[in-house]
């Protein structure tokens, strides 16, 4: 008799406790009807011929690209390097050659010379988006297996286009911010300013002046 009340006294607190988690689950569907979702808005759809003429605009190279073909070219660049802030600078030279790709839509580099004693190959890649606004750079080379690629705007007053991205510390494998200043000193010079990350402070990594030959 004993096993038998028990046993009943199971069987009602299983029963009670059934009957309140059916309850909540009840509750809380009937509290999520009654919460308004907003629907996403309906972009307006464009005919045709504005579509048309909206990835014609897209395709077709303008100033900005013809900006990029001027440089055009053989370019030798003179090197300097820091380490650290306030570091001793090192030195290196290369060799850059500018040609503009996919019928004058973009522009690569090919970049030979010597760094810390080792042969160095690099190449660049630069764009500008009629569609975004902006222009994107890519630069790749066999001191490393990563990709830096990095966005910004130009600026007439100063004739210069900041950069921002990212890039890869090889040595703990975290990302550290990356900012780059390109320059069109004048028609046959141009100056690229590098600046990486260490201990949470900014420091210039890098200089090159280019010289067109």
């Amino acid at each position: 008799m004993k096993n038998f009340y028990i046993t009943l006294s199971m069987f009602a607190l299983c029963f009670v406790s059934c009957k309140k988690e059916i309850k909540a689950e009840t509750e809380t569907a009937k509290v999520a009807d009654g919460v308004k979702t907003e629907e996403p808005i309906a972009e307006e759809p464009l005919d045709s011929a504005a579509q048309m003429k909206a990835w014609t605009a897209y395709a077709t190279p303008g100033n900005p690209h013809k900006m990029m073909a001027d440089e055009t070219g053989t370019w030798n660049c003179d090197m300097t390097f820091w380490s650290e802030a306030n570091g001793k600078p090192e030195k290196a030279t290369s060799t850059a050659n500018i040609k503009m790709i996919l019928g004058g839509r973009y522009q690569e580099s090919n970049y030979q010379g010597k760094m810390m004693g080792q042969a160095f190959e690099g190449k660049s890649t630069l764009a500008y988006n009629n569609a975004s606004k902006e222009y994107t750079t890519t630069f790749i080379d066999n001191m490393g297996t990563g990709m830096v690629v990095a966005t910004g705007t130009f600026d007439e007053k100063t004739k210069s286009i900041e950069f921002k991205g990212e890039m890869v510390n090889p040595v703990n494998g975290k990302k550290t911010p990356y900012r780059e200043i390109y320059t069109i000193v004048d028609p046959t010079t141009r100056k690229m300013e590098m600046f990486d990350t260490k201990n949470g402070s900014e420091y210039k990594s890098m200089e090159i002046i280019m010289k067109k030959k």
